[in-house]
């Protein structure tokens, strides 16, 4: 019994160290600083951000009636390298929310160690850059995506990111933080099937509200041409909307909408609302993870990949604009933010929807095809990687061309 005891207070010695060891190896990985991705253009990158009301409309989901929809806007644009230029901070101020909180907050990179590519308020370089507006997934913020607006921008485009106030699980207003509401963030998306008929229902309403957001961010970017910083810089004639999860459901709703509309980039969202049916006219890139249904291609293992299946391919029948469908395998839902390019430790990492795939891989191949879509819908210059079955990423599968 003695002998018995003794070894069983030696494993548990030995478990106790090997844990208080992994954990100070968690404690100072997590401090290490993060560079993210590098961007794919030429250009050097600003960043200034804004807070944009909408005083033509209501918000539906604000806690108190008659509000006006008010956003907080992140605006990436190619510039003109100066003195005395700062970085811009990953997430400054209440922003900082966003990291991860509790316990698990210590098993992710620091957000002031997190360094991104722009410059805070650069002047912009010359010429004249198509606006992109960049919407995030649900519970998200334009900030999550930093690399993907980083890079764009750097490739000549003034990149409007969006966080959609009282759907985010935290924005920034007037320098003070917002929390999500019941209305802007259902309940009925709980569900293990997003199509069901409650989540159905409230897809289908919200989506309005977020397309609504984005048409509004690039009629306030036309603006910016006028007077100011941008002036001159502006060319609101050619808009490319994009995004992530019910971003992208929004991106490319705001798209069917939207005369000025050169395409629309949907990654990995989900389709609601009337674009479903009535189809898009103008180009339109689907890139999905490796297990999802959203490009009309996979093969489904339950209820909700089944009606996701269905969705998207009562899209792409419907629409007659040319379509391009990838599959990013290795990659899970969050490979597409920012949390492909943290450190994160693997308990945390493990519930969290990220792939097998190098984080920084799937940014860096997300940008290339988020580049040559963007590229090529609003230049009209045809772009080799979009060309045939042809692709230099193993990782990607073609699904679909035109």
């Amino acid at each position: 019994m003695k002998r018995w005891l003794r070894t069983l207070l030696v494993l548990a010695l030995v478990v106790v160290l090997a844990i208080g060891g992994y954990v100070a190896y968690v404690a100072i990985r997590s401090a290490q600083p993060v560079t993210l991705p590098a961007p794919t253009g030429v250009y050097p990158i600003g960043r200034v951000t804004a807070d944009w009301t909408d005083r033509s409309r209501t918000d539906p989901l604000a806690p108190r009636p008659g509000t006006p929809r008010q956003l907080s806007v992140w605006v990436w644009y190619p510039a003109a390298l100066g003195p005395a230029l700062a970085p811009a901070a990953y997430a400054p101020g209440p922003w900082a929310g966003l990291h991860l909180g509790g316990p698990a907050g210590v098993a992710e990179t620091a957000f002031d160690d997190v360094h991104g590519h722009a410059f805070a308020e650069a002047p912009i370089a010359d010429g004249r850059f198509p606006v992109a507006v960049l919407e995030p997934g649900l519970g998200f913020a334009a900030p999550q995506y930093t690399t993907l607006a980083e890079s764009l921008a750097s490739n000549g485009y003034l990149v409007v990111g969006v966080t959609p106030t009282y759907s985010a699980n935290l924005t920034v207003l007037g320098g003070e933080p917002v929390s999500a509401t019941d209305a802007g963030n259902p309940a009925a998306f709980s569900g293990p099937d997003e199509h069901a008929s409650p989540a159905q229902a409230a897809g289908d309403r919200l989506i309005e509200v977020w397309a609504a957001d984005d048409r509004f961010a690039a009629a306030q970017a036309g603006t910016l041409d006028s007077a100011g910083r941008f002036a001159g810089h502006v060319d609101a004639t050619k808009v490319v909307y994009l995004g992530h999860s019910f971003g992208g459901a929004a991106a490319l709703e705001a798209c069917r909408t939207d005369q000025h509309c050169a395409g629309a980039a949907d990654l990995d969202g989900t389709q609601y609302g009337p674009v479903v049916h009535a189809g898009l006219r103008k180009p339109m890139l689907l890139l999905s993870s490796e297990n999802s249904c959203v490009t009309g291609t996979c093969q489904p293992t339950a209820g909700a990949d089944r009606s996701s299946l269905d969705t998207a391919r009562t899209l792409l029948a419907a629409s007659s604009g040319p379509t391009w469908c990838y599959q990013l395998n290795g990659a899970e839902h969050f490979n597409f933010s920012d949390y492909g390019a943290y450190y994160i430790a693997a308990p945390v990492r493990s519930q969290l929807a990220l792939g097998t795939i190098d984080g920084d891989d799937a940014l860096d191949i997300t940008n290339a095809y988020l580049a040559a879509f963007v590229g090529q819908v609003t230049s009209g210059r045809p772009e080799p990687l979009l060309a045939g079955q042809a692709t230099p990423y193993p990782q990607v599968a073609v699904q679909h061309t035109p």
